[in-house]
């Protein structure tokens, strides 16, 4: 699974720490996102989405 997580981020100047504070993760897990070593729960792949404004899909897709 291919995903924007990084891109978004980056555009918006934030940090990997920035993301994971708001989104009530560790650092860790937002650059295994962003690799492609971890998929998130839908629950954090919906929080990740409306963060960022966007559709699930638009951020996460095969």
């Amino acid at each position: 699974m291919h995903n924007d997580v990084r891109k978004l981020r980056e555009d918006r100047v934030l940090s990997q720490g920035d993301l994971a504070k708001h989104l009530g993760v560790s650092r860790q897990t937002v650059n295994s996102i962003e690799t492609g070593k971890y998929l998130p729960s839908l629950p954090l792949a919906i929080a990740i989405g409306r963060f960022f404004g966007k559709p699930v899909e638009e951020v996460f897709r095969d």
